[in-house]
């Protein structure tokens, strides 16, 4: 298993209570996939360096992981599908 970082950014007119759940999702999804999600920090809402579809925040995760290369394969998947996040990105650490 490989460390990564995650972070995805969450529409900024979602409720709290869909925010808690997508994060509980996310890192669920780590977790049933044999791996370990090391750091979890919910960032809050920040403005956006640019507007991305017609918002100019968003509701920022970040998360750090232990995660084989199917979980991370996972986790691409599930959040492209997911509406409600407008950005992420998936970074191997030490790159």
């Amino acid at each position: 298993m490989k460390k990564y970082e995650v972070m995805y950014i969450i529409r900024p007119n979602v409720e709290a209570e869909q925010v808690k759940a997508l994060v509980n999702q996310f890192s669920e999804l780590f977790l049933s996939q044999n791996s370990q999600v090391l750091e979890l920090k919910e960032m809050g809402l920040k403005d956006l360096a640019y507007e991305i579809d017609h918002h100019k925040k968003g509701y920022y995760v970040w998360l750090k992981v232990e995660a084989t290369n199917e979980a991370v394969a996972e986790f691409n998947r599930v959040v492209r599908i997911t509406e409600d996040i407008i950005r992420f990105i998936v970074l191997k650490e030490g790159e």
